[in-house]
């Protein structure tokens, strides 16, 4: 092989992938246009090519260091760039995408919503008026520490701290990701889960509400419910626009539509993993804490609560012109 000819046939490609790889390495990836980023990966491999055969022709160090420099200089910013760039979509998502997503999705947040607290009001109702009616939700344990004793069941959670709050997080996963997977019977278990959540509920806070334990139990609840009960919201959310593209699938064809509101739910899903994470680290370590004043409990909650809606109230500047 004549090595000064090869040298002058293939230098013009490692000059032009050095320009291009300064272009990148001063302004980023976006600089190129469409056609220059298809050559940068073309004239990567194509240099690729070129060390390898410098290596098996033993052509020179010199010659193969610099291929060597230049191909290690392609592939990081064509490799590690793009995974910046992915890294860029995830906080571009949870700073903008999220908060457009819930609102797009308000709706079906609203009705899982109204669900929930149909449920804890017709729980709170037939709890006052038949006593026996706790029985048929509430484990007659929880029953009799809270009438008997007039103790409310958390402070088991104490002292086992890991191990609650991994257990926690686990629970709330399944009822969320439930809910969402109900979509696909037309809604009609994530109605339920909506509906039997807030019976839970309802009828547990008349039941510490009967016995005087009300400031306690709902001192617990605040700091992680304040995230925790909304991230089940969306969870429902999410089933309903399932259920809305089987039913309803308007202007689309079903498999189209079930495609649309199938994205918006999954993008819901997304943001619904972090609050559980976050309302799970705060149900095990903070809410059932004895040594953590009950108005400080009452006061981070409504201080996650507000950030939350500040949050969800998101826009860009563009959206708000």
């Amino acid at each position: 092989m004549n090595l000064q000819r090869w040298i002058g046939r293939r230098e013009p490609n490692w000059q032009r992938l050095d320009n291009l790889l300064r272009q990148v390495e001063k302004k980023g990836l976006k600089s190129l246009q469409a056609t220059e980023i298809r050559e940068l990966a073309s004239l990567y491999r194509s240099v690729t090519a070129d060390l390898a055969r410098a290596r098996t022709q033993q052509l020179g160090n010199t010659l193969i260091q610099n291929l060597e420099f230049l191909t290690t200089r392609a592939y990081t910013q064509i490799y590690q760039g793009s995974r910046r760039q992915e890294w860029q979509a995830v906080i571009e998502y949870y700073r903008w995408g999220l908060p457009s997503i819930i609102r797009q999705a308000f709706p079906y947040i609203a009705t899982a919503t109204a669900l929930f607290l149909l449920g804890a009001l017709t729980a709170w109702w037939y709890a006052w008026q038949d006593p026996t009616f706790v029985s048929l939700i509430v484990p007659e344990r929880i029953i009799k520490m809270v009438r008997d004793d007039h103790k409310l069941w958390m402070g088991s959670i104490v002292g086992t701290e890991p191990l609650a709050s991994s257990s926690i997080m686990i629970n709330n996963l399944s009822v969320s990701f439930g809910a969402v997977a109900g979509g696909i019977t037309m809604g009609a278990f994530t109605a339920y889960m909506m509906i039997f959540n807030g019976l839970l509920i309802g009828v547990i806070g008349t039941l510490v509400t009967q016995n005087n334990l009300a400031y306690p139990f709902w001192a617990f609840v605040f700091p992680h419910g304040a995230l925790e009960l909304p991230a089940i919201f969306f969870a429902g959310g999410a089933g309903f626009l399932l259920a809305r593209a089987i039913l309803f699938p308007g202007k689309y064809r079903r498999v189209d539509a079930l495609k649309f509101y199938g994205s918006l739910a999954v993008q819901l899903v997304f943001g619904i993993v972090p609050m559980l994470i976050v309302a799970g680290i705060t149900e095990g370590f903070f809410s059932p804490n004895p040594n953590v004043p009950n108005p400080l409990k009452y006061l981070v909650g409504m201080i996650l609560f507000v950030l939350l809606v500040a949050y969800c109230s998101r826009k860009r500047p563009i959206e708000r012109h």
